[in-house]
């Protein structure tokens, strides 16, 4: 379950940041919301697209994306059963949300498997690239930025 941070959102101007990321965080939420934008799935289906979760994990993320009002949950009266998931009207209003998060990452990061660090990422605090040697006393880990 999501922990909360706050008893009340009205804390600050980036508390409705902080209420939609409780709503979407976790590791899988976003990219089940984003295979669901291409229209209604079968648990099975959803399995085959993130083959490194568990099906423990798939169910509780549909569960919790269920009772947020984000994702319909459809069971079907078959032997045997056929469930069906798709995103809401209120689930749909995270589109844009999801595909900017999409943009972001095709734009920012890049994906080596087998690879801790990427030499070619660039701390945006230090502005250092993580081929570079790093200053005594400095413990910042650099984030996955495409060298320009």
């Amino acid at each position: 379950m999501t922990r909360i941070r706050h008893q009340s959102l009205d804390c600050s101007p980036g508390c409705a940041v902080e209420a939609t990321l409780q709503l979407i965080d976790g590791k899988w939420k976003g990219v089940i919301l984003y295979h669901l934008l291409q229209g209604t799935l079968r648990f099975n289906a959803i399995r085959k697209r993130l083959p490194n979760i568990t099906q423990r994990m798939l169910t509780t993320q549909l569960r919790e994306l269920e009772r947020d009002g984000f994702v319909l949950r459809t069971v079907y009266p078959e032997v045997p059963p056929k469930v069906e998931y798709s995103l809401t009207p209120r689930g749909r209003t995270l589109e844009p949300v999801i595909m900017a998060l999409k943009t972001w990452g095709d734009e920012h990061t890049e994906f080596r498997h087998g690879l801790e660090m990427c030499t070619d990422i660039q701390d945006p605090l230090t502005k250092r690239w993580n081929d570079e040697p790093e200053n005594p006393g400095s413990h910042h880990q650099a984030l996955p930025l495409r060298r320009p």
